[in-house]
């Protein structure tokens, strides 16, 4: 089922269709963590994200009869492109079934690569329902996003690429959703260097595969709800389990908040836009123990659209200390308002919102309130135009900060 000689075929026929995604040595999260961390940018992929690997390999598993026959997926978003993109190379119909909430950037890259798409329910559970339905009454080949040894072997290919440029890895950190993508490392992993230590990330609030392996077997959970959409599955494959269980080291769950910080040092120290799901593994990086250790983080993704880029860039921000919002209360004469902003400005601080409330008090010549946003170099920044404001007598109060 998933053997060294079928890793090796697949290695070599995922190069069809995939970037060389070469290890790159992060100077940063290695300072921070004492040991030589690697990046896997499997972002970077022409589907931005590693599914394509797993679907190709699949589908040249299929005969000619059963490609004419035409596949069917289910997916949100970096599956469906995997698939879409593999299928076109075979010159094969797809049709895949995406929740109707689905980003309309990710609907029309499917298509894109000239596949069908049908919109159906909420959620993806009930569009992979649709999409087995209707893959049964065609006589189509159903591709699954994790659970499917061909597909698993597919996404294997990444622990063969790692382990060629740094033989001496200790550590390979994976995101985990369904558990396709870590059963494959993983296993093929341990082939080739039992003494890797093969560590799943996931989001503390879809910890499927910590459930499963708490228990011993796939659990359902009762929701998935995390901003890491790719990883938000309630249960993990059943047939691949096994595997999982044999090969993987240890589970790490990661909070929301922390994915935010990630994205923020991805994209300052290496310029590259990743995905909340493949932020997972840079998140779980602080958790290990890595002085004298080298590390790979696979980055699985890089499928975000704008305005999801925009909510995690302004709350990293707010979470960092570098935009806050003050509240000051000041009589309402003219002049008070420069004073403020005149004390602001020496600080250095940038005024990005103001609101200027005359009826917080029934008399409002006693007092009227101020709520500033500002923009500064992070928390000592922050702490020093609070001292500022508070020695000229207008207690400040910070309150929650939001742009819009």
């Amino acid at each position: 089922m998933l053997t060294l000689e079928k890793f090796e075929q697949a290695s070599e026929l995922v190069k069809n269709v995939t970037l060389p995604t070469k290890l790159v040595y992060s100077e940063y999260f290695s300072s921070q963590t004492g040991g030589k961390v690697y990046l896997k940018p499997e972002n970077m992929q022409y589907t931005g994200a590693y599914k394509v690997r797993g679907a190709y390999y699949k589908i040249s598993t299929l005969s000619e009869e059963e490609r004419e026959k035409g596949l069917v997926a289910a997916s949100a978003g970096n599956h469906a492109q995997g698939v879409a993109y593999a299928a076109q190379k075979f010159g094969c119909k797809a049709t895949i079934v995406m929740p109707t909430v689905t980003p309309l950037i990710k609907v029309n890259r499917t298509k894109n690569y000239g596949a069908e798409v049908i919109l159906y329910g909420d959620i993806y559970d009930d569009a992979c329902e649709y999409a087995m339905k209707l893959a049964s009454e065609r006589g189509s080949t159903f591709i699954h996003p994790f659970d499917d040894f061909d597909v698993v072997t597919g996404q294997g290919t990444i622990a063969m690429e790692i382990v060629q440029e740094l033989p001496t890895v200790d550590y390979i950190l994976v995101p985990v959703g369904g558990g396709g993508l870590i059963t494959g490392v993983a296993t093929l992993a341990k082939m080739l260097n039992p003494k890797i230590q093969v560590i799943g990330v996931e989001p503390a609030s879809a910890a499927s595969m910590t459930a499963a392996l708490e228990t011993g077997e796939p659990v359902e959970l009762e929701s998935a709800d995390t901003i890491a959409d790719g990883t938000a599955v309630k249960c993990v494959g059943e047939t691949i389990f096994p595997f999982a269980k044999e090969n993987i080291d240890q589970m790490i769950t990661v909070e929301d908040d922390e994915l935010i910080g990630a994205f923020l040092d991805m994209v300052e120290n290496h310029k590259m836009v990743v995905e909340n799901s493949g932020l997972l593994t840079v998140a779980a990086l602080k958790r290990l123990e890595l002085k004298g250790k080298k590390a790979v983080a696979l980055l699985s993704g890089g499928n975000m659209d704008v305005i999801t880029m925009s909510y995690v860039v302004q709350h990293g921000l707010i979470q960092r200390g570098r935009i806050f919002s003050v509240s000051v209360l000041l009589p309402d004469k003219p002049g008070e308002l420069v004073h403020v902003a005149q004390i602001i400005a020496e600080a250095q601080g940038n005024v990005i919102k103001l609101e200027h409330n005359q009826f917080v008090s029934t008399n409002r010549n006693a007092a009227v309130e101020l709520r500033i946003t500002i923009e500064v170099f992070g928390t000592e920044h922050k702490e020093k135009i609070l001292n500022m404001l508070e020695k000229d007598g207008f207690r400040p109060r910070e309150i929650g900060a939001k742009l819009y």
